[in-house]
């Protein structure tokens, strides 16, 4: 599963926070808790404590682990610290917030009264948080090629590839990158390649580097043809033009004295590049939107039918609720009006009962927004009654509705809004044809299509649109330029817990999302000041 593990770095303040010491001021910590499930909660980190101070802000950042895909509930915490102990139940609470890490990272900087319990404020005090992704985002592009290498092998030319290392803190030489082999030339031209730059010289342009170009060999492991060190910036000159290093041999080199090289190795671009992140685009304002779709066709059953896919049990629930439950809960922290357009699709509708593949679910189609998940679960609890199950099961009308917004946003040319469409289907699909041309076309747009197959169907129609296994191509033979699709059955999740469905569906957003935007070659809409070149 691909996870978005990033590493955020949270800058704590406080203002009015109240008084507990007689005589002179509260020296406040600050105090990061996660919920692990339930009433449970775990200590992430804490800040230091400041003395006799009712604004304190805090030197030391809350280093905390972002996963898109997941809820995660934080609870930050301020206490009048009195004594030596690390325990903070002898300490007096002078306050504290919940609040998700998406709605953090969402708003950049977040101000909350400070509550002594729920719905009890504590004085007027308010904590601030901001949010700051760590991470050098910068990469290093390299193009290489060599010229003239040693012949190593008896038969044939050598097999080049290259290797780079730079010092580990152990004064050994620790491998960064590996090329590919390129056989039976001694004038090879390898791939471009990229690293990032924490990983390749730790962001130190004055870091040794080690390349060397070894001769792949089948029967013994490879074999040294020569090598050299250089500075990150000494590769960097090659911004502009071909910078050209000897590759020697250690050992031949010490044998004779009319030895010169055994090749030349010639960089023929080195450049420095900048790569966003999600969370760059997050916190740069780029807009998540939600639209869900729902199948309302015949083979789901009758919704008054205790075995109907749509029936809702006496406590209220079923898989279509539960899958808009725990995917939308994690999306509407990044929708800042949290309006979600919902369609339902392959029911018969009144007035006149026409077949719609795309009709709003609070049946107004000028307005299909409900308000936040909560407008999503009672659309849909209004709707079923109103509407008969029907057929056939089309995606490509509700694909092709939200690609035309889609299509909208990216004529604006800016990495302003982004879109996932959820479908909860049944899975009996019935255009695949025509659905396969609308991901196709939708690969190309701000867009993500994440379905949930619910009831024990075979879902091998779906497997087959989300990409996974090999790219998507249309009937005419046209490829997918991203993969935007990812397909889950809830059977899976029915006895995990409810994060669960959520984090495997949303898993691969982030990279889709920034897999668009780096393809158009745009950046966020506002760079976070380091990232300003």
């Amino acid at each position: 599963m691909a996870q978005c593990v990033t590493k955020v770095e949270l800058s704590i303040s406080c203002e009015n926070l109240i008084d507990k010491d007689v005589g002179s001021k509260s020296d406040p910590l600050c105090v990061l808790l996660q919920n692990v499930g339930g009433d449970q909660w775990a200590e992430l980190d804490r800040t230091e404590k400041i003395k006799n101070c009712q604004k304190p802000e805090f030197s030391k950042k809350l280093l905390i682990d972002y996963y898109f895909e997941k809820v995660q509930k934080l609870k930050f915490g301020i206490y009048d610290i009195d004594n030596k102990s690390y325990d903070l139940n002898d300490d007096d609470y002078l306050g504290g917030v919940e609040c998700t890490l998406g709605q953090i990272v969402s708003s950049k900087t977040l101000t909350r009264p400070l509550e002594l319990k729920k719905g009890k404020p504590a004085g007027k005090g308010t904590i601030t948080i901001s949010a700051e992704e760590i991470k050098d985002t910068r990469i290093v592009s390299l193009e290489i090629e060599a010229q003239n290498l040693d012949k190593k092998d008896f038969l044939g030319k050598s097999d080049p590839f290259l290797e780079f290392y730079k010092p580990s803190d152990g004064g050994k030489w620790q491998l960064v990158y590996r090329s590919e082999v390129i056989k039976n030339n001694l004038n090879p031209c390898w791939r471009k390649f990229s690293v990032p730059l924490q990983t390749f010289c730790g962001g130190d342009f004055n870091k040794p580097i080690k390349v060397s170009v070894s001769d792949m060999d089948d029967s013994t492991s490879s074999d040294l043809i020569g090598e050299f060190t250089c500075i990150t910036a000494k590769l960097l000159e090659a911004k502009d033009h071909v910078v050209e290093f000897e590759c020697i041999h250690p050992g031949k080199k010490q044998k004779k004295k009319s030895y010169k090289n055994s090749g030349i190795v010639r960089i023929k671009s080195c450049k420095i590049e900048t790569e966003y992140s999600f969370l760059d685009y997050v916190m740069g304002g780029c807009q998540i939107n939600f639209t869900v779709g729902i199948d309302f066709t015949g083979s789901n059953g009758d919704p008054k039918s205790p075995d109907s896919l749509h029936y809702i049990s006496p406590n209220g629930i079923n898989e279509y609720l539960t899958a808009i439950w725990s995917v939308g809960n994690v999306v509407q922290d990044y929708d800042t009006d949290k309006l979600f357009p919902v369609f339902g699709f392959g029911a018969q509708v009144p007035p006149n009962w026409q077949v719609s593949h795309e009709f709003a679910l609070n049946f107004n189609p000028n307005n299909p927004y409900c308000q936040g998940i909560q407008g999503i679960v009672d659309a849909y609890r209004q709707a079923l009654p109103q509407v008969r199950l029907y057929g056939p099961t089309n995606f490509s009308p509700i694909i092709n509705h939200v690609a035309r917004f889609a299509a909208q946003s990216a004529q604006q040319g800016t990495a302003a809004q982004y879109f996932i469409l959820l479908i909860i289907t049944d899975g009996e699909i019935t255009d695949l044809d025509q659905t396969r041309q609308a991901i196709v076309n939708a690969s190309k747009l701000p867009m993500s299509v994440i379905i949930v197959g619910v009831g024990n169907a075979d879902f091998r129609a779906m497997e087959f649109l989300d990409g996974d296994n090999g790219v998507l191509k249309s009937l005419t033979g046209e490829p997918a330029v991203r993969d935007i699709v990812q397909f889950v059955p809830f059977r899976q999740f029915l006895n995990a817990p409810r994060e669960a469905l959520s984090q495997t569906v949303l898993a691969e957003v982030p990279k889709q999302l920034v897999s668009y935007y780096k393809m158009q070659g745009w950046a966020p809409v506002k760079l976070p000041g380091a990232k300003q070149e």
